[in-house]
């Protein structure tokens, strides 16, 4: 590493225009580089959803899912399929390995769903497969003025709809809560049979009356011309007066009347609006597109008459700009702190500034390679740049540091400082190769965790690069031209750390054993410790459900939705409430179809207003909704909600044995602390009424079509009524309101008009609401809400209570939820510790060519897991994701320490017995392993007091398990490495003491 200094001393003019281009290709690639919430990643699952308006839960799960099922089981790739079907939908998960190409996955999976012939009335079903390029850039809502014709609000719809479309690099722009009229004709029985009138003549009513048609072409006045028929029906009253018979008119008979249904219902703070849901492309930049979505909706109630009020309700957009705001601020905070450290130790004005080049220096140098490597700036590789600006100086405050003690003691000369500097050139360029080392296991790592842990890697990896640059090349020139002729404050070694080293290198087994009996506390601690807390207190949206039976009338769903509504708008903490409720077509391109017997609510909390206070007050509520499942947590931008369930499947062939255990789960489950609620799949049932026919009397196939003609709405065609094409429904002609009114329904058969109790026996039963089967099997799933703060101690006693179980014949459990999540992270990050520890040790046998001085080395890593769990105990906050990932960053950060030191005793034995060696070593080193650690502990302070991004790695438990295991690590590393290292050599130590103390008498006599 020499060789680059000489060669920076040698061309100091290209040096400095390398420095030059470097600053200014990062401020270019800074305003160049695409924001982003988060680095694209594919979620490996695709889903396949399907909508059948009528069909009940059992005929979509028989006609519409095993159907879909059958066509998808050889899908290449796919190592499981999980599907439910309800009251009108059939939803389908398919989950792949980690290694298929997503985009040839789900084009196979469209090619075999469009193969499939499905029943009438079902629309063509959805496939979606996520990338977090999907995740919406804005959501939008609309409001009306009350006046405005049908017509009128359906042309803005679609010009609002364009408006958007129309943004450069818009994606998918989805509309829900649209409305849709329609042309109702409810027949009068009384006055039909009055009239000597048939059911079935109504729905010829239209037939043959709208027309427009082409005639031919003739010579008309001696010009050559066109003839056609057009016949339109536009408006109400023409309809009523289409004949049925002869003197009899369609009013006579039936009432006709304009009705205005809803897809789906979407209304904020009590009004009811449409909501459009804008995507962008994958290579658009998601801040110009959400910039452009905020100025359209600013123009929207100004330029287009009619609409009230127009508002972006949520824009991820806004957040990824708030996200690197506050990144960068907490960057600079850093930077700041770390600045300040470097003074107060060095005392040293010139020295300091020679130092804190090297932080902007190396981030202009990560954000060229960034933009090089294609990356976009987002909340993943911010946090990388927030983790490692307490690095960026280390190998600079250990290079200025060494300059800055030679020159005290001996005259200026570039010779000097070139030897300064190759004195730690190799423990700063091994120090950190290790660093980087540890986020190379990254790559390894499978799917969308390595598409989220690459970006962060590499952009580490960069700067720490960059770093290990500056500091070989243009600090010591910057050394020469800032120290030369400049007054230096002597630090002389402090005599009572000498003195402590010795006594503890003399008693080695006190430090020893008061490390492992400190080691051995904290690892009971964190297994004690609940994992996963979530802590919604300073959440700013929140996701709220109520959840009626499936039996529940809607428009009794509808009404409690709107009670709730009314509540939640009546605090004064929330800015806004929005409430949904409903399928559509849009939602389910997104695969989100659900049960209409549920209403959702999205809230956005005022500024500072406590979420935790709210949620209990929406729990309180529960008492009011009896029959009703009211539930809320903190919205997640990337999954919707928060998760702290703990499932357990069922799995078998026989449904009987499936039930049982059922009841057999439950019951274990229930007992155990901390298990708010269990529940099953199978809890809510639905009556169902089935006419068994007798064969020889009818025949089914002719009843059944009787049957839905008389019970169920039928489309007669469209009308143009304000200019606006609308549907025309006849409605029943019979509302049956108990089981005697179901058995007295008349139907034809070869027998003439009869009874279809005669030809028929009614069967009453209960069935579920939902099916749900697993790779093509029925299964029934148990689900535990569990206490947030006890999610892995609860899991892991759910998962004993089951496993003591003696399953019925034919039946498997199998347990998953946020639990199994949980510790299946953090499996993979444990084991990507184990190939960086590997890693991390191979570099430094190759740095210092010996298997026993890095094995020294490598106990300053359980040294660290102390402090991390002591800092997690102190500040109270409960390990999770991004604590164990601050675990994984710590390997690669203290083992620098402790590779200084190491290196330091190296060139000393070559002329000190070992024990001088590891006491000057220690006594000298102190000093800039103390400053590197105060400087990265003070640059990530900034992290542990502000507020990280949803979906960021960079969180306060990471900074805190960090910050706890760098500053026990340091203080110990100075200590227990010098007493191992000694004890791995005690044989030529031993020996080199006996010698020591037998020439001290020859010495004396002499």
């Amino acid at each position: 590493m020499q060789g680059i200094t000489k060669w920076a001393f040698n061309n100091k003019a290209a040096v400095k225009i390398i420095v030059l281009m470097a600053l200014v290709m990062g401020v270019i690639s800074y305003y160049k580089l695409p924001m982003e919430f988060l680095p694209e990643a594919d979620n490996p699952m695709v889903t396949v959803a399907a909508m059948g308006p009528g069909y009940d839960a059992k005929s979509m799960e028989k006609q519409v899912t095993e159907k879909l099922e059958e066509s998808l089981q050889f899908i290449k790739g796919k190592s499981s399929m999980v599907s439910s079907s309800g009251n009108g939908y059939a939803k389908i998960d398919m989950s792949f390995d980690s290694k298929t190409d997503m985009k040839e996955a789900k084009a196979e999976v469209e090619r075999a769903v469009s193969a499939v012939q499905l029943p009438e009335r079902v629309l063509p079903p959805f496939v979606v497969q996520f990338n977090t390029s999907m995740i919406p850039i804005s959501w939008v809502t609309v409001g009306f003025e009350e006046n405005l014709s049908e017509a009128d609000r359906e042309r803005l719809e679609n010009e609002v709809v364009n408006a958007f479309k129309k943004i450069d690099g818009a994606g998918e722009v989805a509309l829900s809560g649209r409305s849709m009229p329609s042309v109702s004709i409810i027949p009068n029985n009384a006055k039909l049979v009055e009239k000597g009138i048939p059911f079935q003549a109504l729905m010829g009513v239209l037939q043959g009356r709208g027309t427009a048609s082409s005639v031919g072409e003739k010579v008309i006045d001696g010009t050559s011309g066109n003839l056609t028929v057009r016949a339109n029906i536009n408006d109400i009253g023409t309809l009523s007066k289409l004949p049925v018979a002869p003197g009899v008119k369609l009013s006579d008979v039936a009432e006709v009347k304009l009705t205005n249904d809803q897809e789906t219902i979407s209304s904020v703070d009590g009004k009811n609006v449409i909501m459009l849901t804008i995507s962008k492309k994958s290579n658009a930049n998601a801040v110009a597109v959400g910039d452009e979505a905020a100025a359209i909706v600013e123009r929207l109630s100004k330029d287009f008459q009619g609409i009230d009020e127009a508002k972006v309700l949520i824009s991820t957009a806004e957040q990824v700009v708030h996200s690197v705001n506050s990144m960068l601020r907490e960057v600079l905070l850093g930077a700041l702190f770390a600045t300040i450290v470097i003074l107060l130790f060095m005392r040293n004005f010139r020295a300091t500034v020679v130092t804190i080049v090297s932080i902007p220096l190396s981030l202009a140098i990560t954000l060229y390679l960034l933009d090089v490597s294609g990356i976009s700036l987002n909340v993943i590789t911010l946090g990388g740049v927030a983790v490692a600006v307490g690095r960026l100086v280390d190998d600079s405050i250990v290079v200025i540091e060494n300059i800055y003690r030679r020159l005290q003691k001996e005259a200026f000369s570039v010779t000097l400082i070139l030897e300064a500097t190759k004195e730690v050139a190799t423990a700063i360029t091994s120090s950190t190769l290790v660093t980087v080392a540890v986020f190379l296991p990254m790559g390894l790592l499978s799917g969308s965790l390595q598409d989220f842990l690459l970006p962060f890697a590499l952009t580490v990896s960069y700067s720490l690069l960059a770093s290990l640059l500056v500091a070989l090349t243009v600090v010591p020139l910057l050394s020469a031209v800032f120290l030369r002729n400049t007054k230096l404050v002597e630090h002389e070694s402090s005599q009572w750390f000498t003195k402590f080293l010795t006594w503890n290198l003399k008693f080695k087994w006190v430090p020893l054993l008061v490390s492992l009996l400190l080691l051995f506390g904290s690892i009971g601690a964190y297994m004690s410790m609940p994992k996963g807390a979530i802590d919604s207190s300073n959440a700013a949206t929140l996701n709220i459900s109520l959840e009626y039976p499936d039996d529940t009338p809607h428009d009794s769903v509808v009404a409690s939705g709107r009670k709730l509504e009314t509540f939640l708008n009546a605090r004064s903490d929330i800015d806004w409430v929005m409430m949904m409720n409903g399928n559509s077509s849009d939602n389910a391109k997104y695969g989100e179809v659900s049960s209409a017997s549920i209403v959702t609510y999205m809230v956005d909390m005022k500024e500072g207003a406590d979420a935790e206070k709210l949620l209990e007050a929406v729990k309180a509520e529960r008492v009011n909704y009896k029959g009703a499942e009211l539930n809320a947590g903190a919205a997640n931008i990337m999954s919707g909600g928060s998760s702290t369930q703990v499932v357990v499947d069922i799995t078998g062939d026989d449904p009987e044995q499936l039930a049982k255990g059922a009841e057999q789960v439950m019951a274990a489950i229930k007992p155990i602390k901390d298990v708010i609620k269990v529940k099953s799949n199978q809890d809510q049932k639905k009556p169902v009424y089935t006419f068994e026919i007798d064969p020889a009397k009818a025949k089914g196939q002719d009843v059944a079509m009787q049957l839905q003609g008389m019970l169920n709405p039928i489309p007669l065609g469209m009308v143009t009524i304000e200019e606006r094409d609308t549907a025309v429904m006849l409605l029943p002609s019979i509302d049956p309101k108990s089981e005697a009114d179901l058995n007295g329904l008349m139907v034809m058969s070869d027998q003439g008009p009869v009874a279809v109790s005669s030809v028929a026996k009614l069967v009453r039963s209960e069935e579920a609401s939902v099916f749900y089967h697993k790779d093509g099997k029925l299964y029934i799933r148990v689900t535990a809400d569990v206490e947030p703060s006890q999610l892995s101690i609860v899991g892991t006693a759910i998962s004993t209570k089951v496993a003591e179980l003696k399953a019925p014949e034919g039946v498997t459990y199998l347990i998953g939820g946020a639990s199994q999540q949980q510790a299946s992270d953090f499996a993979d990050l444990g084991i990507t510790m184990l190939i960086s520890i590997g890693v991390v040790y191979l570099i430094m046998v190759i740095t210092f060519k010996t298997i026993r001085a890095p094995l020294a080395i490598m106990f300053s890593l359980p040294l660290a897991a102390i402090g991390a769990i002591l800092g997690l105990l102190v500040s109270g906050v409960t390990p999770d994701y991004t604590a164990m990932f601050g675990g994984l960053m710590l390997i690669g950060i203290v083992v620098t320490n402790a590779i200084v030191l190491i290196d330091r005793v190296k060139q000393n034995e070559e002329h000190m017995s070992i024990r001088e060696a590891l006491i000057e070593a220690s006594a000298t080193r102190m000093r800039p392993i103390i400053m590197t650690a105060v400087a990265t502990i003070s640059a990530m302070l900034p992290l542990v007091f502000g507020t990280s991004a949803s979906g960021s790695i960079v969180s306060q438990s990471l900074a805190i398990v960090v910050i706890g295991g760098l500053a026990v690590a340091t203080l110990l590393t100075l200590v227990i490495v010098p007493c191992i290292y000694e004890l791995f050599f005690f044989r030529k130590a031993a020996r080199q003491r006996i010698q020591a103390a037998l020439n001290e008498p020859q010495q004396f006599e002499a």
